[in-house]
């Protein structure tokens, strides 16, 4: 597909790391922290399980219940309060996740419109040793992908201070250790955002009573079909007004493709996924 090729994100076959600005640090961080042979031993991480928190070596995180877990703080709102916390819904779950920002929730929606099977808040408190003496770090998420863990960090860029980096970077040592991504999120990519929220307006389940599905599927022909402008697409439904909410709801579920680094408009262009 030559559209596709030249796409900056193409949204059917992007994933995470294409669509954010990473926070990359320091290597030199790394060397602040006390690794040496025993490390996973020494560090370890808590998670609530049930009732009960229950304390495992980083050696050992492979035997946790990942996905019996529960968050290991609350995401309560008081008078004052300096942030936003609440939860989204996220139609790949089925279930509601706890955010304590705005930017948080940007996060959850992008990991829905990716098919996360399973995202945990707040998954678990990782006690570590750095040259300093010894600190703690509570990731913000666990995505649960087909292919695998992404463990996942939110902070603006301008808001990452020196005590945030070194628990990114014991955060990162973690992960790798268990065989999982790590990211800190810190920026979305020129115009990422404003696409994802516009399509993530069609992500609920709705009926398709007027077959508006296999009408957008036909006329645009496929994996190897042709490329078309989504007003053409839309023109050539039996309803283009209704059709075009749907080419929204199909780029949602990535039946159909667009660039998520332009802008979504009339003339750009949608090719089949």
């Amino acid at each position: 597909m030559d559209e596709e090729a030249r796409a900056k994100i193409p949204s059917d076959s992007s994933h995470l790391d294409q669509l954010i600005t990473e926070y990359k640090g320091d290597a030199k961080l790394r060397d602040r922290l006390r690794l040496g042979d025993v490390w996973p031993r020494r560090w370890s991480s808590t998670w609530r399980v049930g009732v009960d928190e229950v304390c495992w070596p980083i050696r050992d995180m492979a035997h946790v219940p990942v996905l019996s877990s529960r968050p290991m703080r609350g995401f309560t709102w008081r008078a004052k309060q300096g942030h936003r916390p609440g939860l989204e819904g996220m139609a790949s779950t089925y279930r509601q996740h706890g955010f304590e920002s705005l930017e948080e929730v940007r996060l959850l929606v992008a990991l829905d419109f990716l098919g996360a099977s399973e995202v945990l808040s707040q998954p678990f408190r990782l006690d570590f040793e750095h040259m300093g003496g010894q600190s703690w770090h509570i990731p913000d998420y666990l995505a649960v992908f087909g292919d695998g863990m992404w463990l996942l960090d939110v902070r603006p860029m301008e808001l990452v201070k020196d005590d945030d980096a070194l628990k990114f970077a014991a955060a990162q040592e973690v992960a790798a250790a268990c065989g999982w991504r790590y990211s800190v999120v810190a920026g979305w990519g020129l115009h990422v955002w404003s696409v994802l929220d516009h399509l993530s307006s069609r992500r609920r389940p709705s009926r398709d009573l007027l077959g508006m599905r296999d009408q957008l599927l036909t006329a645009i022909g496929g994996r190897e079909g042709r490329v078309m402008t989504f007003s053409e697409l839309a023109d050539a439904t039996s309803v283009p007004s209704v059709g075009r909410a749907n080419i929204v709801r199909l780029l949602w579920h990535r039946e159909l493709g667009v660039d998520l680094g332009s802008p979504l408009r009339h003339n750009s262009l949608i090719w089949g996924a």
